[in-house]
């Protein structure tokens, strides 16, 4: 494996070898986490503004709050989409959409429910956690997608069913299609980057590992060292929105 230090800018050699493959490759498959989207300003779960009035993400986002109290939840879910309406994608998410628009077989699985891939033109896409811009029944099932200022909380759907974000809670599985579908594709991939994940949360964290077990090769693009570094076969410290464009090429 060839990588460079935490806090230093990857070897010439590594971005050309990067590049390369990507180049080369017609199966490719794109992991992302929360560090793609902080870069473009996206408030993490566990940063600076954790919290909300005192309570926890692992408070509010979960079956049981939302059961206890949806207008509380909701309240939370309202605050983050209106800090999140102006967040707009970075030139790692452009990346990758170029990527996507080059490669005969490409699929982006991203954990982040923020939507930036959308806006930035990714199409063959799954969302393992969800997306926080749409909404789903809990009486008729029906999914929409409402970037509007949400007036009237909790919403209600036309059938007059409770809405909910249609996102992955704490205590959730994973939608089981979506996650077989990224590790189907990883498995036949030529090459998958994983990008701005901590390799800690599972299942997805697995699916970099599938890939590698199968022998693909896979470029880690991350600023900090993570569990998955040393099986990489590259590992590219730096920020997403420096890198992916230098491997991807093409217009900024």
């Amino acid at each position: 494996m060839s990588s460079t230090s935490p806090g230093t800018a990857p070897l010439p050699d590594d971005i050309r070898e990067a590049r390369l493959r990507l180049a080369r490759a017609r199966r490719v498959v794109a992991l992302t986490g929360a560090g793609i989207s902080a870069e473009s300003g996206v408030p993490t779960f566990r940063g600076a503004d954790g919290l909300w009035r005192n309570l926890r993400a692992e408070e509010l986002a979960t079956p049981r709050a939302f059961a206890r109290d949806p207008l509380l939840v909701w309240e939370w879910y309202e605050s983050r989409r209106r800090r999140m309406g102006s967040v707009q994608p970075n030139a790692g998410h452009h990346a990758l959409a170029r990527l996507e628009a080059r490669v005969p077989e490409f699929l982006l699985a991203t954990q982040n429910v923020d939507g930036l891939h959308g806006l930035a033109g990714s199409k063959r896409m799954v969302e393992l956690h969800g997306n926080l811009w749409r909404l789903r029944c809990l009486g008729c099932g029906a999914v929409r997608e409402d970037r509007r200022a949400l007036e009237d909380l909790p919403p209600r759907c036309t059938c007059s069913g409770l809405l909910r974000p249609d996102v992955v809670w704490f205590g959730e599985d994973l939608p089981a299609g979506a996650l077989e579908q990224a590790f189907t594709a990883a498995r036949a991939a030529d090459v998958v980057l994983v990008v701005g994940t901590s390799s800690l949360v599972y299942p997805a964290a697995a699916v970099p590992e599938a890939a590698i077990s199968a022998g693909a090769f896979v470029v880690e693009v991350n600023p900090e060292r993570t569990p998955l570094s040393e099986a990489c076969a590259l590992a590219l410290r730096g920020r997403s929105a420096e890198i992916l464009p230098q491997i991807v090429g093409g217009a900024a």
